[in-house]
């Protein structure tokens, strides 16, 4: 009896993983359709641990200066948060096996478990995106943005990436195991949710910047470090403590297409001086009536 409740828990789980990690993204575009950002929503100055509901990585203009930061719309109401004072905690609800599919053999051999935050929203975990929807993002920023991943350290991998739900592999837009910069591009009024898949449990601290060029000709950058607590035997005191290794320095691209990266603590956006058209690639996921775009390759 024992080895067939086994058996039976074994195939719940990997129809639980194929179910959340083949998921087509209609939920989280049902989202984007009814989300609207006010544009005087404060920015939270306490420290916070967001292990469940709806955020968003996102640029806003705070005190006259660009920063990346997470909209929090689990809070009550809704408010902005530094990322240097936010962790993510990651608990073993999250957990599945990795599909016996060959199309996710990048995450690892299959029936491996790992920590897994969907693409559609599950209430008992965090349900992370991004968006370009501040009014002020909308009426300031030339076309879009570019979200640049600059490195990750933890004790296992991440994968960020997307699922269609037509069939096709994933779209994995974020690789830790792959060197250099991963840029994906954002229209503005864009809103996206993707699966965030951490191989082992303990702290990550993932380095992202984010670049636009302004209708008035300027350009603009922010850098930050996302924090993770991965595991129910991880605390978010580790976390907030951990301090994210120096990436080598980078140089200023002479084009929004190039990638660009310098190092990823928190920051404010910086005036770059760079102009010029934002090249887009392969569409990822439609809502609010523009697309999230993968620019071609990490530069």
């Amino acid at each position: 009896m024992k080895r067939e409740n086994s058996m039976r828990r074994t195939l719940a789980l990997a129809g639980a993983a194929l179910a959340v990690l083949l998921a087509p993204a209609t939920a989280s575009a049902q989202q984007a359709e009814d989300q609207t950002i006010a544009p005087d929503q404060p920015v939270a100055t306490d420290r916070a641990v967001l292990s469940r509901g709806h955020v968003d990585l996102g640029p806003r203009r705070v005190d006259g200066a660009w920063e990346l930061l997470v909209h929090d719309d689990s809070a009550t109401p809704p408010v902005w948060r530094p990322l240097e004072r936010t962790v993510f905690q990651v608990s073993d609800a999250a957990v599945l096996p990795v599909p016996d599919d060959p199309a996710y053999a990048f995450i690892g051999a299959p029936g491996t478990p790992v920590h897994v935050l969907p693409q559609v929203q599950d209430p008992d975990v965090a349900w992370i995106g991004w968006n370009t929807q501040d009014p002020r993002v909308m009426d300031e920023v030339d076309r879009g943005v570019t979200l640049t991943l600059t490195g990750v350290d933890g004790p296992g991998e991440l994968f960020v990436y997307l699922q269609a739900g037509n069939f096709a592999g994933a779209d994995v837009l974020w690789d830790s195991t792959e060197p250099g910069r991963q840029d994906i591009w954002v229209d503005t009024n864009t809103h996206t949710h993707a699966n965030w898949v951490f191989t082992a449990p303990g702290v990550y601290l993932v380095r992202v910047e984010v670049h636009a060029d302004l209708v008035d000709g300027s350009a603009v950058s922010d850098h930050a470090t996302l924090r993770f607590a991965v595991g129910d035997a991880t605390g978010a005191e580790p976390a907030f403590a951990a301090v994210a290794e120096e990436p080598v320095p980078g140089t200023a691209p002479s084009s929004p297409a190039e990638a660009v990266a310098e190092d990823a603590g928190p920051g404010l956006f910086v005036i770059a001086g760079v102009a010029g058209a934002l090249a887009v690639a392969v569409v990822i996921v439609v809502v609010r009536g523009r697309a999230a775009k993968r620019q071609g390759g990490a530069g």
